[in-house]
């Protein structure tokens, strides 16, 4: 029996993961679920899984949470604040944690799982992203199982030799390639962009996402950050690693070698396929995906990634070669100018332009501990919101 801690259960992640968990009751048990502020569907859950802890952020939902448990005659124990999130990853009956916390605010809390030894589900990119050599030493120290969930990523352990040991050059892999569906505007006509709305940036032609992780696939921030991932996890260069625009998103991703094979991970666009995969490691258990129709897919179609229409993405690749706190700012500045976005502050064009400004105005320090980024982060988020003040005067 695994015992799991499941970070922002109320996501979408979040609910795939307990479709999988409810399919094998014989293997897993839920010990705490957390959330932002979906008190109803964090109720529900509770009711279904019958954890030991849930956890809110907020005082007021989290007594609200509190009494309808009462009420259900549920013992369920309610705990409140950022310290709470870090406190039920690190519980030692807690075997594996599902870290799928959208944005900044799951990196602590993913970081103290690793110092801790748990075994790791990481579906939160910002902490690779953020504070990818502080988090990856905590690993190591540790001896914390590391497994990604991103269906890029676990496609890419998927396709590497087993035990993969860091060594690209010595494991005979000429470079990662990392596939993207190009989102809802791969096609649009550029000059059209800067009117899209929020709901067309939320749109996703394959993938079923929260709003913010749609909006950085329209932008491709969102492989951007995946890039700058795949960096950490796999210890590959931005030379190593190319992006792939595959509008079907049935390869997830693929593997090449120096012989000139080429190993490619393919499923429907299912995220409970990768959460099964982690979950179970090494061994296989049904995720409750569909299996794969060849013959309706028929066609897999492949292009080079346009950087004039995804700045993003190019910018990403800037923050990762030049290191330190850059990829931090990166992902601080995007965060803000996404918010905005969302809010109808600003266009979705002046996205990549909040973020180049702050990316090209902060200096690029050196990163030896998490204040170093948690700075890097707080300064980002100062810039870009002076930034965007500029834009909407």
């Amino acid at each position: 029996m695994q015992n799991l801690t499941i970070l922002g259960s109320t996501g979408s992640i979040g609910i795939s993961t307990l479709d999988v968990v409810a399919r094998h009751p014989d293997k897993y048990r839920v010990v705490a679920l957390t959330a932002n502020r979906q008190v109803d569907l964090l109720f529900r859950q509770c009711v279904q899984f019958k954890p030991r802890f849930a956890v809110l952020l907020d005082v007021v939902t989290a007594a609200q949470l509190r009494a309808m448990l009462c009420d259900a005659g549920l013992k369920t124990e309610v705990l409140c604040g950022v310290d709470a999130l870090e406190q039920v990853c690190v519980l030692t009956e807690v075997d594996a944690v599902m870290a799928a916390i959208v944005g900044a605010a799951g990196l602590r809390p993913t970081l103290a799982a690793a110092k801790a030894g748990k075994k790791i589900l990481l579906a939160n990119k910002e902490t690779l992203v953020m504070a990818g050599h502080v988090f990856m030493d905590a690993v190591r120290a540790s001896g914390s199982a590391l497994l990604p969930i991103d269906s890029e990523h676990n496609a890419i352990f998927q396709a590497l030799p087993r035990g993969y040991n860091g060594d690209l050059k010595g494991n005979g892999v000429r470079r990662i390639l990392l596939t993207a569906s190009g989102g809802p505007f791969r096609n649009t006509p550029i000059e059209a962009l800067q009117h899209v709305t929020p709901d067309q940036a939320c749109a996703h032609p394959n993938w079923s996402m929260g709003r913010k992780i749609s909006v950085d696939s329209a932008s491709m921030m969102n492989k951007g950050l995946e890039v700058i991932e795949a960096h950490w996890l796999f210890n590959a260069s931005a030379d190593d690693i190319q992006v792939v625009i595959h509008p079907q998103s049935v390869i997830h991703s693929l593997v090449e070698y120096v012989d000139g094979s080429v190993i490619a991970q393919l499923g429907n666009p299912d995220m409970r396929t990768p959460i099964a995969y982690g979950l179970a490691y090494p061994e296989r258990i049904d995720s409750g995906v569909a299996a794969l129709d060849l013959f309706k897919v028929a066609t897999l179609d492949f292009a080079v990634p346009d950087f004039e229409r995804f700045p993003c993405l190019a910018l990403a690749y800037q923050a990762l070669r030049s290191a330190g706190t850059a990829p931090a700012v990166l992902n601080a500045a995007n965060e803000i100018a996404v918010a905005a976005f969302l809010d109808n502050k600003i266009s979705f064009l002046s996205i990549p332009a909040v973020v180049e400004d702050v990316l090209n105005a902060l200096p690029v320090n050196s990163v030896t501990c998490l204040d170093d980024v948690l700075e890097a982060d707080a300064c980002a988020r100062r810039a870009a919101e002076n930034k965007i003040s500029l834009l909407i005067k």
